[in-house]
């Protein structure tokens, strides 16, 4: 099974986030367009499966496969829907339980605001615009590229969501006892002995003789697969980025024009120094004023309860002071001069008494000062609109039915050819050429396009601006002519004639060590001169300190019983593999705390996945599941049947 359906069989929340959620926010991937796959036949609502009110379409699983198929060939360029089979049956059963998790949120009154799923379509990298801003320009260049409306969007972002709000709750409260931790830590201590014997097929090829040309045929006719040189296209690519409208400038009167409109930013402005008392009764600021003619502010406002501190208000604007109190206190305040004592005036904090300590004057900000910065902004700004218009144009020639050689001309841009590349960017005829990285979305998009479509434009990574990409030339994977690679197939066809010849001898060591013989014995009584057999022991552990590079050899010591034994191909094509097993050594975790605790954090995560999806099949028992079968058979069939 692809490591897809692996990664998805870890749990419910990852899975569902996964396929829903997570691998729409990779920036830049582009969708093939199956309609005529998923379009027409089965039920005429074309659902497959319903959930409460929710339901599960053909379309829906179409697109699921059709996401998954760009991811797949990103690795494979050659993949096609009958790679996918194995993932049809995972992703139906996702999507079901992403129905499943909406019909249940709506019946518990679950909703998320248009706000919160806004704040997730910001954070996706593709709309932002080139100032790092969402943009709506650029989040409607995304849903084209994507081929999603804004709808589909945002059911996908807030299904995410609520996988995240339903699930994660039931997830976070697992638990995992000691009772429970310790047996399998000790069967991590656990440590196996055995004998391992390779029969390698090196030691077969001395001694062939040289393969027929008939021989050789039917072998390359056999395996022509193994020979499939994968699709290769040659694709004209204009860049529409900065450089195309770097000659846009800010002109001196709009530098100007902007200067006067904003003088509110660049011009003066006059601040008062100001002492202030608040009390609640106008009898208290009438005393605070007279005692305020025969001596400083401060010593004022004593009687009254109030420090140095409290009274000390600072520079302030009139818009500021405004905001602080009311617009009939500042209106007084700034009416006064330097040094005078205002009040008492009435707000509805109370009675204010304030102290004018001082008049600030700022001069602003001359034009040749801030000439340079306003240019900066507006030529970004006329740049971006600019580089907007200038895309525009390019789309409108295109819907208009210009070609790629007419759109290129008519918007001034410069256009490049690529060699026969393959869908990774590299050329077979050429080993030191590599696509540029940074036209990587326009690679995807020229081998999402058929011969006929019309050129398109792509968005690029950070502040690279676009491309507009079309298809020169393709030529359909096909077997490279076994004339072009016959050394190649001829040492090919001597593995596999040594292959077979080490086969037999593996079966019959195998075979003796099966009734009993010793692996030493069982290879010196072979005929063939063979590596002796090594003893190797190892723990349970250090199988899972590996990760996934287990050999299988060492994978197979912990599959017999002791004295059993078994035959296996070796992974790396250097032969067969024989493992007889000697001894089983138990663990035992009960002086081994730490061992047990990481035991215990290990299958936490573990717990909290199967308590998800627990919660999830009780979910869908509750509301029950209607399934379509004879639907989903025929959308398997047709989907897994179309082709690429």
């Amino acid at each position: 099974m692809s490591s897809f359906v692996s990664k998805m069989s870890k749990s419910t929340v990852g899975t569902v986030v996964l396929i829903l959620f997570l691998v729409l926010l990779v920036a830049g991937f582009a969708m093939q367009d199956i309609q005529n796959v998923v379009s027409g036949g089965g039920l005429s609502s074309g659902t497959l499966v319903k959930v409460g009110n929710e339901e599960v379409s053909d379309r829906d699983v179409g697109n699921a496969l059709q996401r998954r198929l760009t991811e797949v060939r990103q690795s494979d360029p050659t993949a096609d829907y009958a790679t996918l089979a194995k993932d049809f049956d995972p992703l139906m059963d996702l999507l079901v339980q992403d129905a499943a998790i909406r019909a249940f949120a709506a019946d518990q009154g679950m909703t998320l605001s248009k706000r919160l799923v806004d704040a997730e379509i910001a954070r996706i990298p593709a709309t932002r615009g080139l100032d790092g801003k969402f943009s709506q320009a650029s989040y409607q260049a995304f849903l084209q590229q994507q081929k999603l409306s804004d709808a589909e969007l945002r059911k996908l972002l807030s299904g995410g969501m609520l996988q995240r709000l339903v699930l994660g709750q039931a997830a976070a409260s697992a638990r995992v006892p000691v009772g429970m931790a310790t047996p399998y830590a000790s069967m991590l201590m656990e440590a196996r002995e055995a004998d391992v014997a390779l029969i390698p097929t090196e030691q077969f090829l001395a001694g062939l003789p040289a393969p027929t040309q008939a021989e050789l045929a039917t072998y390359y006719q056999a395996n022509a697969r193994r020979y499939l040189v994968p699709e290769q296209r040659v694709l004209n690519v204009a860049r529409i980025g900065p450089a195309q409208v770097a000659a846009v400038t800010a002109t001196d009167k709009e530098i100007a024009d902007y200067f006067a409109a904003n003088q509110a930013t660049f011009g003066g402005a006059t601040r008062r120094v100001i002492s202030q008392a608040v009390v609640q009764s106008k009898p208290a600021a009438d005393a605070i004023v007279a005692r305020a003619r025969g001596a400083s502010f401060v010593d004022a406002t004593k009687p009254a309860g109030f420090s140095a501190a409290d009274i000390s208000v600072g520079p302030q604007t009139r818009e500021q002071f405004a905001k602080l109190t009311s617009d009939r206190v500042a209106a007084a305040a700034f009416g006064a001069a330097s040094g005078a004592i205002v009040g008492p005036v009435q707000s509805d904090l109370g009675w204010h008494v304030i102290k004018i300590d001082a008049i600030q004057v700022d001069p602003g900000q001359s034009l040749a000062a801030v000439r340079g910065a306003i240019a900066e902004r507006l030529t970004g700004d006329k740049r971006k609109g600019a580089l907007a218009d200038l895309i525009a144009k390019v789309e409108d020639a295109i819907v208009d039915g210009s070609s790629f050689a007419e759109a290129v001309k008519g918007a001034g841009l410069t256009a490049t050819k690529s060699p026969l590349i393959l869908a990774n960017g590299t050329a077979r005829s050429n080993p030191g050429f590599k696509f540029p990285a940074d036209l990587a979305p326009a690679l995807r998009g020229g081998f999402d396009l058929t011969q006929d479509d019309d050129p398109v434009v792509e968005t690029l990574p950070g502040a690279a601006g676009y491309a507009l990409v079309a298809v020169d030339q393709i030529i359909d994977a096909a077997p490279e002519p076994l004339a072009a690679i016959q050394p190649r197939v001829t040492a090919d066809w001597r593995s596999a004639q040594a292959r077979a010849k080490a086969r037999v001898v593996a079966t019959g060591v195998a075979a003796r060590v099966a009734k009993g013989s010793d692996l030493k014995a069982a290879l010196a009584a072979s005929g063939t001169i063979l590596p002796p057999p090594r003893r190797t022991a190892i723990r349970r552990m250090q199988l899972a300190q590996m990760g996934g590079e287990v050999p299988p050899a060492l994978n197979l010591m912990f599959a017999l019983a002791q004295g059993g034994s078994r035959m296996i191909a070796d992974p790396d094509g250097r032969g067969f593999v024989i493992v007889k097993l000697i001894r089983i050594i138990p663990g035992n975790a009960l002086l081994q705390p730490a061992l047990v605790a990481q035991t215990q954090a290990e299958f936490q995560e573990a717990v909290s996945g199967e308590y998800a999806e627990q919660m999830s099949r009780a979910i869908q028992a509750d509301l029950g599941v209607k399934r379509n079968d004879e639907a989903i058979a025929a959308s398997r069939k047709r989907i897994i049947g179309g082709g690429s």
